[in-house]
């Protein structure tokens, strides 16, 4: 991933996010996933809580992911978060979760700017903006 536009957001592997079998249940990833987005928002300057007090809400339309390597309880994992692409009303982030240089899970969430009635809303302008600036893919063309 690209270092300047990814934001890294360690946590220790906890108890209750292990299964039967001591490793990382799959369905934590996406809270995760969840974690290294909301951070990699704040970090630059993007207000989540605030753009929901707005009526401004990005919802899941899909997710993605590839398991590589179990994490373990008491590990120390990095969730890598960047923003690949924005469009008018739907943003992609994709997602590396390591432990030191190893790659454990990649995946994506796309997300869909909806508000309050969950109808496809277009993003702000000045929300939009900075996302283009933080994305790391080009604009994709315009439908007409």
């Amino acid at each position: 991933m690209d270092a300047v536009r990814t934001h890294s957001t360690p946590l220790h592997v906890r108890y209750h996010e292990t299964d039967q079998m001591g490793v990382v249940h799959h369905a934590n990833y996406v809270n995760w996933f969840e974690l290294g987005r909301t951070e990699f928002m704040r970090a630059h300057g993007l207000d989540y809580a605030e753009m929901e007090r707005r009526g401004v809400l990005l919802a899941v339309a899909d997710v993605g992911l590839t398991y590589l390597k179990p994490a373990r309880f008491g590990e120390l994992v990095t969730v890598e978060s960047r923003l690949s692409s924005v469009e008018r009303v739907r943003v992609l982030f994709e997602y590396e979760v390591k432990r030191g240089a190893d790659l454990l899970c990649r995946g994506h969430t796309l997300l869909a700017c909806v508000g309050r009635d969950l109808k496809p809303q277009r993003i702000p302008e000045a929300d939009r903006a900075k996302m283009v600036a933080l994305a790391s893919a080009p604009l994709a063309p315009r439908r007409r």
